[in-house]
């Protein structure tokens, strides 16, 4: 599987300000890439240096095995992206909106009805299409965004806080969406997010802390290493708890137990049968791992 987006040695700064400092790492063809941080970590800086809407000051940027100082008008075709703040005219109509951005990309006349049919099928846009967007709902909105950013039949799809503020229904159709990109078009999705069930769900994450790399690997392996396992146990008295000499968390109807790693859960349950009738093992969740790898916890979302 080739690497579809190269960084080495990114640098920016503004002023002072290293926004950016020696960034490294790779997107591979296909994947889900969650890219995490809060706010002012150096996420937009490295976005907007892949997108070229920002030049960098040091490193080298490939996409698409294109260097983005040669190639710039040609990566930026490979390229959608849906920000976090709608790009839409608001004054205009969700069928003007979508047709001007089609022109920039030479995409006009029949070529542009063809791939309005497309995107109206996968994100079901017809009755929207007469609509001012300035009267439309957020996730209304949020689906011509999603529209807009696919219409020049991108293979990275760069989303940046893409579910921020959504109704459930709107987020789940529009990751169902992706999904379907992915299995059918072999998109690759690099995605920004404050919800950690999206992010628990990434094939690779990498966590930026002040414009440098604090962990990255896969979601398993950064919950196996920064965070904990634990057990709850429902119908058992607390002394029966207490015999097992290990922190325990007193909850509402149940008691929960930290442990290292599923290895040590099954050691407790095999050395104390009688204590562990009704129980149940969960994974670390990934906001412990951020939290315990910058000692921070991202603003808003789910946990997961």
């Amino acid at each position: 599987m080739k690497n579809i987006i190269k960084i080495e040695g990114l640098t920016k700064c503004f002023g002072e300000l290293r926004a950016v400092d020696d960034l490294s790492f790779r997107v591979k063809e296909g994947e889900l890439f969650a890219f995490l941080g809060v706010n002012g970590a150096g996420k937009s800086t490295t976005i907007n240096i892949i997108c070229g809407q920002l030049s960098k000051d040091v490193g080298k940027v490939y996409i698409d095995e294109l260097d983005i100082e040669k190639d710039l008008n040609l990566i930026k075709t490979r390229i959608g992206v849906v920000y976090q703040s709608s790009v839409l005219d608001s004054s205009l109509s969700v069928y003007d909106n979508l047709e001007s951005r089609a022109a920039l990309y030479g995409i006009i006349g029949d070529d542009f009805k063809k791939r309005l049919e497309e995107l109206s099928d996968l994100l079901e846009l017809r009755p929207l299409l007469k609509r001012t967007v300035g009267k439309l709902s957020g996730g209304q909105r949020r689906r011509i965004d999603v529209a807009r950013s696919l219409l020049n039949d991108p293979k990275i799809l760069i989303l940046d806080e893409p579910t921020t503020g959504l109704d459930p229904q709107t987020r789940k159709t529009l990751w169902n969406v992706v999904t379907r990109l992915r299995k059918t078009e072999n998109m690759t999705v690099f995605l920004t997010t404050h919800y950690m069930e999206e992010a628990a769900d990434a094939d690779y994450v990498v966590i930026l802390d002040s414009g440098k790399i604090s962990a990255e690997g896969t979601p398993l392996e950064l919950k196996n290493k920064y965070a904990s396992d634990f057990i709850t146990l429902y119908g058992v008295d607390e002394e029966k708890v207490s015999s097992l000499g290990v922190n325990y968390e007193q909850l509402k109807d149940a008691f929960r137990i930290s442990i290292p790693n599923t290895s040590a859960a099954t050691e407790l349950i095999v050395k104390y049968p009688e204590v562990f009738v009704d129980y149940e093992i969960t994974k670390g969740k990934m906001d412990d791992v951020f939290l315990n790898i910058t000692g921070k916890e991202l603003e808003g979302g789910d946990k997961k």
